[in-house]
């Protein structure tokens, strides 16, 4: 069997979550492989909602093995509190969740290296969510850091004190004073309620899935643009994003990759700092704002909102081999009178182009085409035959534009809200 792999093809925000709860029942393991607590996968069922950080959204569904891949890095604190609030409203997580041995752990210094490290940019700041993901992933990278199996040896004690004189050396580099008091003891609470769980090496354990015929589905967390390579540089969070990053954070064969589900929304969002082509600093920006409840699930953030940016679309496409699209929130257009789609940007030179650029800090003109709007309660809609035909003929246009097809379509919040479009051609 292949493993499927789920991931955003813009800067985050996606609603992959949903799509995840969405296709899971047909799947028998759920697997994150990068990321970690700076994600905010959101699923609303039956009324309410549920917002995961670091667990995988397969986790509701009690015949599903889910797995958080050596991709990601893990905050024991955090996930600890993520596991609790699953319990209170009884979801017995614990019994079907394996963690990678070779995930990174974050410490409580890692956040505060975060912190320091983000103010010392000034006004060039990255727009970190302050979770301590870049130091966890920098030391992953210099080799120094801890991973999840080294909670079960006898010095790690002797391990986590080694690296901790290593962050408050550079905290003072920056002129500031290491002060994790409050911190540590949680920490030590959270890491010694980690080894009771399930703490495997999961690369053998997919493997051994894929020879024996179990359908895998491979969870991403923020999105194709925020890749560290292929994002808007230095803009990006720590991770590989892409496809590329399931096959590393899982220990998966390239020869294994099937399905690439690619999400996107109807409109474009970011959070943070970084070039936004289609950025609205409107009113029209605020309308998509509020309408599609855009602060961030981690961090309450107020998002950048903008129209729908097809050349970073066909980037994310290329470079993922995308073989199924799902448009998200297309209920939060509902009250425009028209809508643009960018097609192309004009640069500098006055050359048109559908490419992205080495950098997107150029100043870039959208090139933009205009649809008329459809002014009908799509969330109302639970029969794909009777979405009005002014958003089948958007859904065409992008459909054109991107040359892959569009499977799903999101018309509202809830797992019910979820239209498939069967044979589609384009």
């Amino acid at each position: 069997m292949a493993v499927d792999i789920l991931l955003g093809l813009q800067w985050g925000d996606e609603g992959k979550g949903k799509i995840v709860d969405v296709l899971a029942p047909t799947y028998d393991i759920v697997a994150r492989f990068q990321g970690g607590p700076n994600a905010g996968h959101t699923l609303e069922f039956e009324g309410t909602k549920h917002v995961l950080h670091q667990i995988p959204s397969g986790i509701f569904h009690p015949h599903i093995q889910n797995i958080i891949g050596n991709g990601v890095v893990l905050d024991p604190i955090v996930f600890k509190i993520e596991m609790q609030k699953l319990t209170d409203r009884g979801v017995d997580a614990a019994q079907n969740l394996f963690i990678s041995k070779k995930a990174a752990l974050i410490l409580p210094s890692h956040k505060v290296l975060d912190r320091v490290s983000e103010e010392a940019l000034g006004s060039g700041k990255i727009g970190s969510t302050l979770k301590g993901i870049g130091p966890t992933y920098q030391d992953k990278i210099g080799r120094v850091g801890l991973r999840v199996g080294d909670i079960l040896a006898p010095d790690f004690k002797d391990r986590y004190n080694k690296l901790l004189t290593r962050h408050r050396k550079m905290v003072e580099f920056y002129g500031q004073t290491l002060d994790i008091s409050e911190q540590e003891q949680a920490f030590f609470d959270a890491v010694d309620y980690l080894r009771t769980l399930k703490l495997a090496d999961t690369e053998y354990l997919i493997n051994h899935a894929l020879s024996n015929g179990k359908r895998v589905l491979a969870e991403g967390a923020q999105g194709s643009l925020l890749d560290v390579d292929f994002g808007t540089y230095p803009f990006v969070t720590s991770s590989t994003t892409m496809v590329a990053g399931a096959c590393t954070g899982l220990g998966v064969a390239p020869k294994y990759i099937g399905e690439v589900y690619g999400i996107f929304k109807a409109y474009c969002t970011r959070v943070g700092s970084g070039p936004f082509p289609t950025e609205l600093n409107n009113e029209v920006g605020e309308e998509i704002r509020k309408a599609g409840r855009e602060f961030g699930a981690t961090t309450g953030r107020p998002r950048r909102c903008g129209w729908v940016d097809l050349p970073t679309l066909k980037y994310s496409i290329m470079l993922n081999g995308v073989t199924q699209l799902n448009m998200m929130k297309a209920d939060v257009l509902t009250d425009f009178d028209t809508i643009k789609v960018c097609t192309h940007y004009k640069l500098p030179s006055g050359e048109i182009t559908d490419q992205v650029p080495h950098s997107l800090d150029e100043e870039l003109e959208p090139v933009y085409e205009e649809l008329a709007g459809w002014r009908v309660d799509l969330n109302k809609i639970d029969n794909i035959e009777d979405l009005p035909v002014a958003f089948t003929d958007y859904l065409a246009f992008v459909e054109k534009h991107l040359q892959v097809p569009i499977t799903i379509v999101s018309v509202g919040p809830d797992r019910k809200s979820t239209l498939k479009r069967e044979g589609v051609a384009i």
